[in-house]
């Protein structure tokens, strides 16, 4: 069995810095972009990375990389997209990146 043992939080950049950026980012973004996709609004409290950063910081920082979602599509729907459960496009065949030129 492999013994890793994850960074702490604030060694990956979550720190003082960020906790204010978030603040911010949520004042502008409040409501969770998935579920406005599904026509119900809810406040966002989580900026998440749309591309998970690995540990780049240059990543981690660009705010074109960050969306806000509510903690429960975090902990799920975002989830399963980051484990390749999910495809890119939802069934009626839109592109799920909020990115893409058809959104």
């Amino acid at each position: 069995m492999l013994n890793y043992k994850r960074k702490t939080s604030n060694s990956r950049g979550y720190n003082y810095k960020w906790q204010q950026q978030r603040k911010k980012f949520l004042k502008k973004s409040p409501y969770c972009l998935y579920c406005m996709r599904k026509g119900i609004q809810t406040m966002a409290t989580v900026v998440d990375h749309i591309r998970p950063h690995r540990g780049d910081m240059s990543l981690f920082w660009d705010k074109s990389n960050w969306q806000p979602l509510c903690k429960a599509c975090h902990d799920s729907d975002k989830a399963r997209e980051e484990a390749g459960s999910i495809q890119g496009c939802t069934s009626d065949g839109m592109p799920k990146d909020h990115r893409h030129h058809w959104n």
